[in-house]
């Protein structure tokens, strides 16, 4: 069952500013839940379908997907498709989604129409994973009102720590202009090469300014993290003892930890 009972603790992997390794912690995180025993959903809310693709999926493979559940009404059931992964399901992406701000600029409550649309598959799973696409348009919001936590991955550079704090601001206009939007689980430094000494100093300065809101694992630069995606796979069946994988691995238990704390406090 559930840590939620009998309805799916939805997470959304949140940045507006690409390469930070949003998808391949969305893929990641939901590949090892799985691989734990647990029924998970990746929701790919990519016009790319990068989380479908990292997973084997073909391009043909994309159609039905989370676009045809949003825009066209499709049964979520109907439109999702196994994994090759036992006990993940993946509702995929597709260039579909391109237009959605502009197909739902005029509907009713448009920013709950994710959260409608998947609302029937929710007690199929322990878990929802949300990945989002690198703007901070309808579909983001959609993700971040459907969602019951928000991880937001961030590279420790300059111009990521900037892009952190404006999409904070951001969430917390959301939370404020809608009144629901996804609590902050944690934020994850992603991509960190030490050998570049600014790393270490955005990477302090960021848990300095966050504190326990910054997850302790960090996910460092793994040149098998992104040879992964490209053989249909997971890091975890491309390469398991790679320091990626047991970076995630570490990660997908502090998420389960902080989601289980959080739920004692209720």
């Amino acid at each position: 069952m559930s840590p939620n009972g009998d309805k799916a603790i939805t997470v959304a992997l949140v940045n507006n500013k690409g390469g930070v390794g949003k998808t391949t912690t969305a893929v990641s995180l939901s590949t090892e839940l799985a691989r734990g025993g647990r029924k998970v959903l990746l929701v790919d809310l990519d016009g790319q379908g990068s989380a479908s693709r990292s997973l084997g999926l073909d391009r043909e493979d994309l159609y039905p997907g989370v676009a045809e559940a949003m825009l066209e009404g499709l049964s979520v059931r109907k439109a999702i498709k196994p994994s090759y992964i036992p006990k993940l399901d993946i509702l995929a992406g597709s260039m579909n989604l391109v237009s959605t701000d502009v197909f739902l600029a005029d509907v009713e409550k448009r920013e709950f129409v994710l959260r409608k649309a998947i609302e029937p598959a929710v007690s199929d799973y322990d878990y929802i994973f949300l990945d989002c696409p690198t703007s901070f348009g309808l579909l983001t919001v959609n993700a971040l009102t459907s969602a019951d936590y928000s991880i937001l991955p961030v590279t420790p550079d300059y111009l990521g720590f900037e892009g952190l704090v404006n999409l904070m601001d951001a969430v917390e206009k959301t939370k404020d202009g809608i009144g629901e939007a996804a609590e902050l689980l944690g934020i994850l430094i992603t991509m960190a090469d030490y050998r570049v000494r600014v790393t270490r100093e955005i990477g302090d300065m960021i848990r300095e300014r966050f504190g326990r809101m910054v997850f302790n694992t960090e996910i460092r630069t793994n040149v098998r993290l992104r040879e992964a995606p490209s053989y249909g796979k997971s890091i975890f069946d491309y390469d398991i003892r790679s320091h990626g994988a047991e970076a995630y691995s570490r990660l997908a238990k502090e998420v389960v930890n902080r989601i289980r704390q959080d739920r004692l406090k209720v």
